[in-house]
């Protein structure tokens, strides 16, 4: 499974996919129009063993609810990124067993050199 997940609206992503010059190989989903379901949830989960990795506490969700008050276990966050696609920290990449979450520089510096080795 070789997979992109981003915000089409997000211009972090729109830069981010125009930096990597992703291939036809890996397919790109918008995260709003194309909802990431359970069983792709799930893969990305035992990849990254943790919910609070893939959890983005940057939404405006997050906020509104005032969750960042709250004190968050790991179970929390699944329902919380399965119920709203804002709460899936982005952008996510999913290259068969390899993951790579966040727009952090050094995550797309890691990403450039894995897909460069590919």
């Amino acid at each position: 499974m070789r997979v992109f997940y981003y915000l089409k609206s997000c211009n972090t992503c729109k830069k981010i996919i125009k930096e990597l010059n992703l291939s036809s190989k890996i397919k790109l989903v918008d995260i709003k129009t194309n909802p990431i379901n359970k069983k792709q949830f799930e893969i990305i989960y035992s990849i990254s063993g943790s919910f609070k990795k893939i959890f983005n506490k940057r939404s405006l969700l997050y906020k509104q609810r005032n969750l960042k008050n709250k004190t968050l276990s790991e179970s929390d966050y699944k329902p919380l990124i399965l119920e709203h696609y804002t709460f899936l920290k982005r952008p996510v990449l999913l290259y068969t067993n390899k993951l790579f979450i966040g727009n952090s520089k050094n995550t797309i510096n890691e990403i450039k050199k894995f897909l460069n080795e590919k």
